[in-house]
């Protein structure tokens, strides 16, 4: 199986007033937009997605349906999952993954630094690596999911710039 995280977009700052509670900080215009280049990009790898699971947060449930939007799922809803969210453990994750998508074998995970790289480090069977996830960024694992305890092998990372210049290359 593979599994795929993404990290959300460009979002309002970090403790603006504005955004008293953080789970319901937007995506920023630019987040948008950049979101969209980027999502372009993952198509242009010919990446496609069985099923799509996000943090509920605002911000990452925004990249989720512009993702979903540029791939044209229309009778896939996104998954909402509280695994997406500290502390839940990647274990718990797969497992509700599986148990909502048996047959799925691309998996889309939408969520939230340093949460997303701990899930990381925790299937490549590593302490804590120092992953520079910058937002926007996609990261590609193949995991065995059946296994009690999944082992990941690193696929690849690619930052938004790099998922950009490919969303370039297609047109």
């Amino acid at each position: 199986m593979d599994v795929y995280f993404l990290r959300h977009g460009l979002a309002g700052q970090h403790g603006d007033p504005k955004y008293k509670d953080d789970s319901l900080r937007p995506l920023t215009p630019e987040g948008r937009e950049k979101m969209k280049r980027g999502s372009l990009g993952m198509q242009s790898l010919g990446l496609t997605f069985d099923a799509i699971l996000s943090s509920p947060y605002l911000r990452a449930r925004q990249t989720a349906e512009i993702v979903a939007e540029t791939y044209n799922i229309k009778n896939k809803k996104i998954h909402l999952t509280e695994n997406l969210l500290p502390p839940a453990s990647v274990e718990e994750l797969l497992r509700e993954a599986h148990d909502r998508f048996p047959e799925s074998q691309r998996i889309l995970l939408v969520g939230h630094e340093p949460h997303l790289s701990e899930m990381v480090s925790s299937l490549l069977k590593s302490k804590p690596l120092a992953i520079d996830f910058k937002k926007g960024g996609l990261c590609c694992l193949s995991i065995e999911p059946s296994s009690k305890n999944a082992n990941g092998v690193l696929n690849w990372l690619l930052t938004p710039t790099q998922l950009w210049l490919l969303a370039k290359e297609k047109r």
